[in-house]
């Protein structure tokens, strides 16, 4: 028997609600990779790490609050726990091979298409591990095509993304890129559940697994409170608090990738020199005696 899929049970409020919190991640993600672009080596990985557990824990905050309003007639939906859980280290995991292949080579050229394709990939691979964790009493069933168009959406938000971090010319940039980001992720799964067909089997055996809502307090509180301690650190930078001297860019070099910073100089006073005549030493004036008269 072939199942009524609705994705907007609630009407707009989880659309949106899941939009804002792909906005959130992607914008704290980001930002953390802009700011590793521009610290010295030995913070790098520290904030690379902070940017790809930021868009992992938001892409998947934003699916499940997505799937809370997808609903199938005639049969309970249920969550596996594990393999929901696998779903948001899978996606950490992902991005932040894609993040740090940029982070360290730079957002452009074969990195970025890199970077983007991995973090791309890690975006569709959540959602559909995600998916294959739903238990429900019937068969999913997917359309190959409208599934391949997922994924590409999904790896072009994330290298567009990836793209706007490494140029690097401030907050609202930032803003920007992680408002698009999340149009387009919030997209792929759109197109995903598009895809979807479920073949009720119409039995009366119960689905195992837990409840929508029992899985929202947990999704709640961990992954939100994480995003609020990374916006936190990402507005107090740490090595503004901590006073540390101010880092200076450094042009392209071979085996410097771009945005780079080194400490910078000191500079030693000038001394002003005429090009035209040497510099004389002037002899001492010797007092006048009367014998040197």
């Amino acid at each position: 028997m072939q199942g009524t899929v609705d994705g907007f049970s609630y009407g707009l409020v989880t659309p949106l609600v899941a939009y804002l919190m792909a906005c959130l991640g992607g914008a704290l993600g980001l930002r953390c990779t802009t700011r590793s672009m521009l610290v010295a080596r030995s913070w790098r990985p520290g904030w690379l790490a902070l940017g790809s557990a930021a868009i992992g824990s938001g892409i998947w905050t934003m699916h499940f609050i997505a799937m809370m309003g997808f609903t199938v007639e005639h049969t309970p939906i249920r969550y596996d726990g594990p393999m929901t859980f696998a779903s948001l280290a899978l996606a950490i995991v992902m991005v932040g091979v894609g993040i740090f292949i940029v982070g360290y080579r730079g957002a452009r050229g074969a990195a970025l298409f890199t970077g983007g394709t991995i973090t791309g990939l890690g975006i569709a691979s959540m959602h559909y591990l995600g998916m294959a964790g739903m238990s429900l009493d019937g068969e999913l069933e997917y359309n190959t095509f409208t599934v391949a168009v997922s994924v590409v959406i999904a790896m072009a938000a994330a290298t567009a993304a990836l793209w706007a971090a490494g140029q690097v010319r401030g907050f609202l940039w930032s803003v920007g890129a992680s408002l698009v980001m999340g149009l387009a992720v919030t997209g792929m799964h759109y197109t995903g559940m598009a895809a979807l067909d479920v073949h009720v089997h119409g039995t009366s055996e119960p689905a195992t697994g837990q409840s929508p809502a029992e899985l929202l307090a947990p999704m709640l509180i961990g992954p939100l409170a994480f995003l609020l301690v990374a916006g936190v650190v990402v507005i107090f930078d740490p090595l503004l608090v901590a006073g540390k001297p101010a880092l200076a860019p450094v042009e392209d070099k071979p085996g410097i990738p771009a945005h780079t910073v080194v400490p910078r100089p000191a500079r030693r006073p000038a001394v002003h020199q005429s090009p035209l005549r040497p510099r004389r030493r002037l002899a001492r004036r010797r007092p006048r005696t009367p014998q040197n008269r």
